[in-house]
């Protein structure tokens, strides 16, 4: 189990990581660049809305802090060691495929919310590519969810 808390561990720090360059970006988005001086910007473009960095900021940061506290609740959650591999794995998954969500879906013309045009644009690849891997993630949080929540409630290893 240790071994799969510091995977889970490592890789939310690394999502939190992208989270902070997310954060850059807004910067860059709000300011137009980056500030060298007081007053002078050395300008560095950016892609999608500041919208978007924010929720690639704020989401990417709260995915990661959610895989943390999983990591570390996970010898509470009552479960088997395969239940314990599919956690792990599954909310891994879920925060990268969010994370690559949130960063090609600022870039998609749809938000990556559907594989289609919809109400906020047309599609395109990167919309394709920030839709696929989230797609099967909304499904499989709620499942591992429901999972931990029974495993803390259960009595099995009492």
């Amino acid at each position: 189990m240790e071994k799969l808390q510091r995977i889970m561990i490592g890789n939310a720090l690394l999502v939190i990581l992208v989270s902070m360059f997310a954060g850059f970006m807004l910067m860059f988005g709000l300011l137009g660049g980056i500030e060298i001086w007081p007053g002078k910007l050395l300008p560095i473009p950016t892609y999608g809305t500041t919208d978007g960095w924010v929720r690639a900021h704020s989401g990417g940061a709260m995915n990661g802090l959610l895989v943390m506290a999983v990591a570390l609740a996970l010898p509470k959650l009552n479960l088997t060691e395969a239940m314990q591999k599919f956690m792990a794995y599954g909310f891994i998954y879920v925060a990268w495929s969010f994370t690559v969500f949130y960063w090609l879906g600022n870039a998609a013309g749809n938000r990556a919310l559907s594989i289609g045009d919809n109400a906020l644009g047309e599609s395109d690849i990167f919309g394709i590519l920030g839709f696929l891997p989230g797609l099967p993630s909304v499904v499989i949080v709620v499942i591992l969810l429901v999972i931990a929540a029974k495993g803390v409630f259960s009595t099995r290893g009492e």
